[in-house]
């Protein structure tokens, strides 16, 4: 399949994912449940990933999916190209009803992010990036086109230009650690003027690259489904993704799925 039908793809599987979760997101009962680290799982989760993997499957690109069953790197390391998917970003804000919750969906080709889609269906907003495509937001409405030609022409370029605009650093609502105020006090010595947004999920990416923020240290723990696709938008847009350790990009389909700290910039 060529590059703007994976695109389609991923854009129609994260809302129809989008309309899963808020159906159950809308019905109170959310059916949440622990998972082996204690996080928590819910009926949204679960639908979305259902959704998800059905769109997709017609691309014949496998998944890996959070909520999918657990694939042996044996396996996966053999695949050329594959689909990234959080089927929901941010559960433990989906519980706590604050709206800051996504649809990650990434197609990774040889260890890199190529192709992002991440939705945030409360307020119906949607980023996405694809190499030879460009990096794009998109305000959704109820005439969504069924071509990708006809959702580019209703959509915004990014990064947008933000006029008289103080340096900002966006963190994390749930997970800020102390690793991270640290590297925040150090900004506030380098810029003097300093704005600081709060959110969840991977909406914190997404402001990186659309230039409502500067930078995004994440000095907490994140898995790959985490950042796959936000990292294709982001660099898609121009910015970069920088892993903590090696000082170069992040990089996927790794033996151990956990990400190291990261800096988006």
């Amino acid at each position: 399949m060529i590059m703007n039908d994976l695109l389609l793809s991923a854009i129609k599987a994260s809302l129809e994912a989008g309309d899963a979760i808020l159906n159950v997101y809308d019905s109170g009962d959310f059916g949440i449940e622990k998972k082996e680290d204690a996080s928590p799982l819910t009926r949204a989760d679960k639908n979305a990933h259902t959704v998800i993997c059905d769109v997709l499957k017609s691309t014949d690109y496998p998944v890996l999916s959070e909520e999918g069953k657990s694939i042996a790197y044996a396996e996966r390391s053999k695949w050329d190209y594959f689909w990234m998917v959080d089927p929901l970003d941010g559960t433990k804000e989906f519980v706590k009803r604050n709206g800051e919750f996504t649809v990650n969906i990434a197609l990774i080709h040889q260890q890199r992010s190529i192709l992002g889609v991440i939705y945030v269906p409360v307020t119906k907003t949607l980023y996405f990036a694809a190499q030879g495509i460009g990096c794009f937001k998109f305000q959704i409405n109820e005439s969504v086109a069924d071509n990708l030609d006809g959702i580019l022409l209703q959509s915004v370029k990014l990064p947008i230009e933000i006029p008289h605009k103080k340096f900002t650093v966006v963190a994390s609502r749930s997970h800020l650690s102390e690793e991270t105020e640290m590297f925040i006090d150090g900004l506030k010595t380098k810029h003097k003027d300093l704005d600081f947004l709060s959110s969840g999920s991977s909406i914190k990416l997404c402001l990186v690259a659309e230039g409502s923020a500067d930078v995004y240290p994440r000095f907490a723990p994140t898995m790959e489904w985490d950042t796959a696709a936000g990292q294709a938008i982001c660099e898609i847009a121009g910015k970069q993704v920088i892993d903590y350790t090696t000082n170069k990009q992040l990089l996927y389909n790794k033996e151990n799925l956990l990400n190291n700290w990261f800096i988006v910039q």
